[in-house]
């Protein structure tokens, strides 16, 4: 098939207006309280066959395209994410992602089976797809919703590793290989995949940012796309080592995105948009795919009855066996059970048997696409609520610091940039009880449009921008020390915990 330039002329037209509508989407979802995701996905099913008349039904192009954007997802949330603020949920996150995947595809699988009179392989195939959370629901709606760091950590973690196990799941039991080799061996190649996936993405993570440290880019937007390529390579390395990839590019971009990098800023800004990019083209190409003439009301009764198992059944049954890990209250438990956000994942991993051409994989992913619809329309726009009546949300805050940096190439120095933000209490305090490490100093402050240079009795004020340069050895320190006095103001020295 010849793709000729008036053809490219006509998909970058189409291409820009759909971008274009899928981005003011965001703002009506905002506003109307919808998960912008169906949005994207009633978008896809009006350009599809039954709205204007695009055809696309390749189900192996729409499984790689899937992976594709997947990809960059948990790449952008891997680079997001604090590690302090997931590090004390890791355990409970990983159990999560483990056991509790075992624990949602054995029950779900069973109802399935039992209940709603599917094959073995479909209703395996179905409790495995939908056993994993949503990378992009988490990392989008979390991020908005306040809750306490144990409980926001905990989800990301979850949402970032259980894709893994998952995919490895889905894929063995589309070819068969569970009935052939038996429930241990498939245990066995689960969890030496995931071990090599992690050991990988860990390897790319720390190499990486060891290489990026050292490497004076003549150009401040090279920075993300580098970082972005190493993130990407650890899933493409994992791929080439038969290895988990999905494990290996959210563990190295963990890594990167909590390292001492130049630019991370802007490097974290990049990852969004394009994982932005990336969800839209996503869940467009999902709601192309669906035939909404094969959706009956057997489907919707099956997808009904297949997500009540998982929301009141699958799902609190993981929860509470995880966190024999880790207690936690009775209404973080709840929240948790309720809050295993599903979106375009389970679609994805639907297009898996659709490529290996399993018998009623069609009824699968139609069933797996009306209930992640109906599960996100309840779950989405009622998680604050459900967060405020269990009493788990705490009050919004706005961050207080924003903060970039970039290498000085002659010198073994970084240039920070901080802006001060109408919460800092950095507001009010002179330059000269910041009490900098030795070597690093306020360079300039900019207030208002106006530079000027600052000496140690000037007072900082919010809206400053501030340059201060800094020893690449006393970075971390510097940058802990300005964090300290934006949270605590001028006696954090003697407020420290």
């Amino acid at each position: 098939m010849s793709f000729d330039v008036h053809q490219l002329d006509s998909f970058l037209l189409l291409g820009s207006v759909v971008t274009l509508l899928a981005i003011l989407a965001v703002r009506v979802s905002s506003r109307s309280g919808l998960p912008s995701l169906l949005l994207y996905l009633l978008l896809g099913v009006a350009l599809g066959e039954s709205g204007f008349g695009i055809g696309f039904d390749d189900a192996e192009l729409a499984h790689a395209l899937g992976f594709a954007a997947l990809v960059v997802i948990l790449a952008e949330g891997g680079l997001t994410t604090h590690w302090d603020e997931i590090r004390g949920s890791m355990r409970l996150g990983v159990a999560l992602a483990t056991v509790g995947v075992a624990i949602s595809v054995t029950v779900v699988a069973v109802a399935a089976h039992f209940v709603l009179g599917l094959s073995w392989q479909l209703a395996v195939l179905l409790g495995a797809v939908t056993s994993a959370t949503d990378a992009a629901a988490v990392f989008s709606v979390l991020r908005v919703v306040p809750l306490p760091k144990r409980l926001t950590g905990t989800l990301e973690a979850e949402s970032g590793l259980n894709d893994a196990p998952t995919v490895v799941l889905v894929a063995l039991v589309s070819a068969g290989t569970v009935a052939e080799d038996g429930p241990f061996v498939v245990a066995g190649i689960i969890a030496f995949e995931l071990v090599a996936g992690v050991l990988i993405g860990l390897a790319v993570g720390f190499a990486g940012g060891w290489v990026m440290r050292r490497a004076a880019l003549p150009a401040s937007g090279l920075y993300p796309l580098a970082v972005m390529s190493l993130a990407i390579l650890a899933y493409a390395g994992g791929a080439a080592a038969h290895a988990s990839g999905f494990a290996a590019v959210y563990v190295a971009a963990l890594v990167l995105g909590n390292s001492e990098l130049p630019h991370r800023a802007a490097t974290r800004s990049f990852s969004e948009g394009v994982a932005w990019l990336a969800q839209i083209g996503l869940f467009v190409m999902l709601g192309l795919l669906l035939s909404p003439g094969r959706i009956t009301l057997e489907t919707v009764g099956l997808a009904v009855v297949a997500g009540l198992v998982l929301g009141l059944v699958a799902r609190p049954l993981s929860v509470l066996a995880c966190t024999l890990v880790e207690r936690l209250p009775p209404r973080e438990v709840a929240f948790l059970s309720f809050a295993g956000l599903r979106g375009a994942v389970p679609i994805v991993f639907a297009t898996i048997p659709l490529a290996e051409g399993v018998d009623g994989a069609d009824r699968l992913f139609d069933i797996v696409f009306v209930m992640v619809v109906i599960y996100t329309l309840l779950s989405g726009p009622t998680l604050p609520m459900v967060a405020r009546v269990l009493k788990v949300a705490r009050r919004s805050e706005p961050r207080d610091l924003d903060l970039e940096a970039a290498p000085l190439e002659r010198i073994a120095a970084d240039l920070l940039q901080i802006t001060i933000s109408p919460v800092s209490k950095l507001h009010g305090v002179e330059v000269g009880e910041l009490r900098l490490p030795r070597g690093s100093s306020v360079s300039m402050v900019i207030r208002e449009g106006e530079t000027l240079v600052p000496e140690r009795r000037t007072v900082l004020r919010h809206g400053d921008d501030l340059l201060v340069v800094t020893p690449r050895k006393q970075r971390e320190r510097t940058e802990r020390r300005l964090r300290e006095v934006s949270a605590r103001g001028r006696l954090a020295q003697w407020l420290e915990e």
